[in-house]
């Protein structure tokens, strides 16, 4: 616990909420997990106060809008309150009874794997789900209904620095030291990311960093808010973030910048990287990227120069179909500069979703185990069998990734049960996606409010929300947290746990489901022993009493003592690697990599790319976001960023409608112009569903090793709305 954090404040995690008793808790949105509390009125859901939480140290008490508003979508007004069903094919969505409505889901589920095997049942989660929830899905899928086809929509987030970090590092945590050691490096270089508007409490920490006299550098296409604090802004053409990685680590090379004895003492692989970089020299790397080699040198002096830096990367250089590669080159400069396992300096993703983290760590990815363990190593296996009470044959093997599970929907998969995801406006080639879904024999959706995608399901189940139940979460610092129930869900609402315990008891399992979290948190702890995350030394009172415990932190002592009358626990990791790397010989691996277009380029008929992203104002698929008002008045629909002599070329003025065409798809919305975007670039976000749905246009495009789509990179052209035909949103229609 740091000198400034005090413990929670509220009731122990499982007793009820209290009228005024404020609950120390944690923001359901991005994976700051910031501190908040909550002091429920004595109309609970209907009078829930946002508190100031100081002692939390993510945020010490900051709150963006979304925090700020986030008990709106407690309201009876904005939310599902009761079961759906549609009774018969094109019919409505009317309520039901719950028992009416497990019924179906269950006679859905287990008819479709009768007639057509296990594999023909999906199930997709999402980022957001609670680390117990995630398990027990997990779990759900491949014990009850013994299929291998489950993945997330957190496949879409980091999937790419995962498996870079796995590659090179042998461990995968989106940070691998603290937030706050962000403001006592002295240089960040901060690729694809824009904290100012994704996450502004994090902000605070570049402030911090260059007021301490630290450097910070930027590289993103757009000149965004968090571009406009940066000491050097680099605008790269998108999908040139690999070659531009690769022309400072040879300019490192080239002008005597390698930490010789760190490569030589601490890692392996260094000649072949070497070899790979210097054939990306800096004037090929200006004409491919579009940045000066001035500025290219400039950047290396400022990493180089301070005394430690970091490179921090977020969506834009992962969510390409060389994502893995991009990140790979990004940890090659940080090791051939000795800025990797020391204090102070490092690579680090900044993870989006709520729970990007933990969601992927414990089962509901589709080659993975609880504990990050693999789904095809055998011993991984028969742990987990064991702790599940089952022979490791019965477990099915790795399945599809998220996207290709969505591509297979109402071919090879037939029916689908989804938690926590909104695929129809958040997945690549939306309109596709959304063909899929409706194609489905059987869909059923679990989540609070009634999203795009649960508008086309079977049966809509109304789960909790954050504020009403208790489980952890794990942020982008890998420090798993307790949020707590504050105040108590609606009478037609279900906890997912419980939702789950009543599915795999009416499919014939009527133990190992259970809807206690701590129970099922107990559960995960001891499945996640000894694999890479391990959990098993962490405990709800540990959370409680120490704010957060850091992964790894196993159940076995690490120092008993002279004496000891009992084991010390373990005292978590806040800091990874810095006396060995997570893999065999414990040095960390360089990956030769080489610079390769992206998989769709511009030609004539399609002569910019586009690529996307979030505003302040609005969360992901803005499934719950566009149900808060105050939201809305700030970011009220999608629009298009352009560049002025663009929007000169196609005689489209401020706020006028344009249309945005790709291979896949046409949307439009107002345009926004702004010299602070490269002219061969256009901007949308994608919160919005219908003609805006940024994400009708982006590719599925994967790349090899995560599987991650092409979400940041796709050709396409600018139009006045009125100057094309067909209509917006039209799915592959214009490919």
């Amino acid at each position: 616990m740091s000198a400034t954090t005090a413990p929670p404040t509220g009731p122990a995690p499982g007793d009820p909420p209290a009228v005024g008793v404020p609950v120390d808790t944690h923001c359901p949105y991005c994976a700051l997990q910031c501190g908040m509390g909550l002091r429920p009125g004595a109309d609970a859901a209907a009078s829930v106060e946002v508190v100031e939480r100081a002692g939390f140290d993510v945020n010490r008490g900051a709150l963006c809008g979304k925090g700020r508003t986030a008990p709106a979508l407690l309201s009876s007004r904005v939310r599902l309150t009761g079961p759906l069903v549609r009774h018969h094919a094109g019919g409505r969505l009317e309520p039901a009874s719950w028992e009416e409505a497990l019924d179906r889901v269950a006679a859905g589920l287990s008819g479709v794997r009768a007639a057509h095997g296990p594999d023909a049942v999906g199930v997709f989660g999402g980022g957001g789900l609670t680390n117990e929830k995630a398990y027990l899905l997990g779990k759900f899928a491949r014990l009850v209904l013994g299929t291998s086809q489950i993945d997330y929509n957190g496949r879409f987030c980091m999937s790419s620095a995962a498996a870079a970090h796995n590659r090179a590092f042998g461990l995968d945590r989106g940070l691998p030291f603290p937030l706050a050691d962000v403001a006592r490096t002295g240089c960040v270089i901060l690729v694809g990311s824009n904290p100012a508007e994704t996450m502004p409490p994090a902000l605070r920490y570049f402030t911090e960093l260059r007021e301490r006299g630290g450097k910070l550098v930027v590289i993103d296409p757009r000149r965004t808010r968090t571009a406009e604090h940066a000491d050097l802004h680099l605008a790269p053409r998108p999908g040139t973030d690999l070659a531009l990685a690769l022309g400072l680590l040879h300019l490192v090379v080239a002008e005597g910048r390698v930490d010789e004895e760190f490569v030589a003492a601490r890692t392996t692989g260094w000649p072949a990287a070497r070899a790979a970089a210097m054939a990306h020299w800096p004037e090929l790397v200006e004409r491919i990227t579009g940045v000066p080699v001035p500025a290219l040198r400039e950047a290396v002096a400022m990493f180089c120069d301070a005394e430690s830096s970091m490179v921090l990367t977020a969506r834009g250089p992962e969510q390409q179909s060389k994502g893995t590669d991009t990140v790979g080159a990004w940890i090659n400069l940080c090791l051939a500069t000795g800025r990797a396992g020391r204090p102070l300096s490092g690579y680090g993703c900044l993870t989006g979703q709520g729970n990007g983290q933990g969601g992927r760590e414990h089962g509901q990815k589709a080659d993975q185990l609880p504990g990050y363990r693999r789904l095809d190593d055998p011993a991984a296996r028969e742990h987990v069998a064991r702790v599940w009470g089952v022979d490791p044959g019965v477990l099915p093997g790795p399945g599809r990734s998220a996207y290709e599970l969505l591509d297979a929907l109402g071919t090879e998969v037939r029916a689908l049960l989804l938690s926590g995801s909104n695929p129809v406006v958040s997945a690549p080639r939306a309109a596709h996606v959304e063909e899929r879904i409706a194609s489905l024999d059987f869909l059923a959706v679990c989540d609070v409010v009634l999203s795009e995608t649960a508008e086309l399901a079977d049966v809509v189940l109304p789960v909790a929300q954050w504020a009403e139940e208790t489980g952890t979460v794990t942020n982008l610092e890998g420090r798993v947290l307790l949020r707590r129930r504050a105040v108590t869900a609606p009478s037609g609402v279900r906890t997912d746990l419980e939702v789950l315990n009543a599915l795999a008891a009416r499919l014939g399992w009527e133990k190992g489901f259970p809807t206690d979290p701590e129970e099922v948190f107990d559960e995960l702890r001891r499945a996640s022993a000894g694999g890479p995350a391990d959990y098993s030394g962490i405990t709800y009172r540990r959370i409680t009493e120490e704010d957060g415990v850091f992964w790894p932190c196993p159940e076995a002592p690490a120092d008993e003592g002279a004496g000891a009358s009992a084991p010390v626990p373990h005292p978590g990791t806040p800091r990874l690697f810095l006396d060995r790397f997570a893999t065999p010989d414990g040095r960390a691996r360089f990956v030769p990599v080489t610079h390769r277009p992206s998989a769709e380029e511009p030609d004539a008929g399609h002569p910019l790319l586009l690529t996307t992203g979030r505003v302040l104002a609005q969360y992901q698929s803005g499934a719950q976001t566009r149900r808060v008002a105050e939201l809305n008045d700030a970011a009220p629909g999608p629009f298009v960023q352009l560049h002025p002599r663009l929007a000169e070329r196609i005689g489209v003025a401020e706020g006028e409608p344009v249309a945005v065409v790709s291979r896949r798809g046409r949307a439009v919305a107002p345009a926004r112009i702004t010299p602070g975007i490269r002219p061969d670039t256009v901007f949308m976000p994608f919160h919005w569903p219908g003609a805006g749905r940024a994400n009708t246009l982006t590719n599925p495009a994967l790349d090899p090793t995560s599987r991650m789509p092409e979400f940041k990179v796709c050709a396409v052209r600018v139009e006045r709305a009125g100057d094309a035909g067909g209509s917006a949103g039209s799915g592959d229609a214009a490919r």
